[in-house]
């Protein structure tokens, strides 16, 4: 009996210790394959590309889709923001869904909004519009007034409204830089097989703000805040670019994304779902890939959107809890994708990936977190074991970390000041310490509560941007 456990407990350490390498080793894979794409579509990138399109030589006119549920912190800078935007031919569609709060009359009082009887087509299903607004100063500025449906349903009702042939869906806590939409748009014009693109999302907290424009990039004052900046980071430098790379980019987030309309009705829009920003995704993959269209769907690394993150703990968990759960939810409603060759690296490599590394992490991570301790407690693992574990899944993830800050900063030299780029160094070292084991353990509890429908509303802070800064 006790030759068995020992058995067991060994294997339970090897399984655990190659686990940590294999993913460890696929984070610094995905760092140097970001860096080798990121640096090539800086050199593809010129300034003439997005003249051209500024000058209205080539562009495809887009409408900005704002789904706003009890936004009265930021809608107002918000739209100020969008409507500043440097794009020859847009509108700006705000979805009010059916806020509890003053959105609805803040956006009444600063935009001089009135009162129109406007049809729409009702091709997409979503909960009853009670009234329509446009602004007396701003004539491509559209507000819908809604019953309570959720995000996907306010994002179907601004979609049905949109006349244009791309919509562009953005968070109404986020910001666009000025030459945003050219960016992240111009694909569409120079390829054809481009139905969905993303930007990068940034975190906005400790930048200053001027008249909706973030003119000053400060790392964060809160450590909840810095940890964040430093996953963003990650996530976006080393995960997106690598998936863009290999074809199988299954998230574009929904703070920040832009889209062929026709083929999102063509889908039927967004589901109901917490995670719907991924779902959708996933459905226009299996989508063209079941009618056999030639498509792609791709992450752009220079536009950038600025967006709030949680500053408070339960905010911050009941974030990441709903993001697991709609990972889960939309992995489990396309799961005829999984492992099938038809759906190409997509099916093989992209979605394997979700599901054993974002989707059983959690649960993987915790049992080697938890057992490590029990075991060296009761003398079950070796010193050398022990080291080997620490280096592994802790030091090794914290170079990974630092390796996505001083890699994207020198690219981009988005943070200007060295004790910016220190800072967020220091917290990328310090993630492991704490941080990243209490995400894991909310991650671990969403596993257990994929099929809850609950959103969760995260505090907002107040960015305020008429006529003075505002330091978010």
């Amino acid at each position: 009996m006790l030759e068995l456990l020992s058995d067991f407990l060994l294997g339970f350490q090897v399984v655990i210790f190659i686990y940590f390498i294999v993913i460890n080793g696929i984070y610094t894979f995905f760092t140097l394959i970001s860096l080798k794409d990121i640096r090539l579509h800086a050199q593809t990138v010129t300034n003439q590309n997005i003249k051209n399109i500024l000058s209205g030589i080539f562009y495809k006119p887009l409408s900005i889709v704002v789904p706003a549920y009890n936004e009265e912190e930021t809608i107002v800078a918000n739209i100020r923001s969008l409507l500043a935007l440097h794009y020859p031919e847009f509108e700006v569609i705000v979805v009010n869904d059916g806020s509890k709060d003053a959105t609805l009359e803040r956006m009444l009082a600063e935009f001089r909004l009135v009162k129109i009887d406007k049809p729409f087509r009702l091709i997409l299903s979503h909960e009853h519009i009670v009234d329509s607004y446009i602004s007396v100063d701003y004539p491509h500025l559209l507000v819908i007034d809604k019953k309570n449906g959720g995000k996907a349903d306010a994002l179907n009702a601004g979609i049905n409204a949109a006349k244009f042939p791309l919509f562009c869906c953005i968070d109404a806590d986020s910001l666009l830089e000025h030459d945003a939409l050219l960016r992240a748009s111009r694909l569409f014009v120079e390829d054809r097989e481009v139905i969905a693109t993303g930007g990068i999302v940034r975190v906005l907290n400790g930048c200053t703000v001027e008249e909706g424009i973030v003119n000053e990039v400060r790392a964060p004052k809160k450590s909840m805040e810095c940890f964040q900046a430093v996953e963003y980071m990650r996530g976006f430098f080393s995960g997106r670019t690598s998936w863009n790379f290999f074809g199988s980019l299954l998230i574009i987030s929904g703070a920040f994304g832009i889209f062929r309309k026709d083929m999102v009705m063509a889908i039927e829009g967004y589901r109901h779902t917490v995670g719907e920003d991924m779902d959708l995704v996933v459905r226009l993959h299996k989508h063209c890939k079941d009618k056999k269209i030639r498509y792609k769907i791709v992450f752009v690394p220079d536009p950038v959107c600025w967006t709030q993150v949680p500053s408070d703990i339960p905010s911050l968990l009941k974030q990441r809890n709903r993001w697991h759960r709609g990972l889960i939810d939309s992995l489990w409603f396309n799961k005829e994708m999984f492992m099938n060759p038809k759906y190409g690296t997509v099916g093989l490599i992209g979605y394997p990936y979700f599901v054993f590394v974002e989707a059983l992490g959690p649960m993987i991570e915790f049992l080697g977190y938890f057992g490590f301790i029990i075991f060296y407690l009761f003398g079950f693992i070796s010193r050398d074991f022990a080291f080997l574990f620490f280096a592994v899944a802790i030091v090794w993830g914290m170079w990974i970390n630092l390796g996505s800050i001083l890699l994207d900063n020198l690219i981009y030299l988005r943070y200007k000041g060295i004790k910016d780029i220190l800072k967020l160094c220091m917290y990328g070292l310090m993630e492991f310490l704490g941080y990243r084991q209490l995400i894991v353990m909310e991650r671990l509890l969403a596993t257990f509560q994929f099929w809850k429908k609950g959103w969760g509303k995260a505090k907002r802070q107040e960015i305020k941007s008429e006529l003075h800064r505002k330091t978010v």
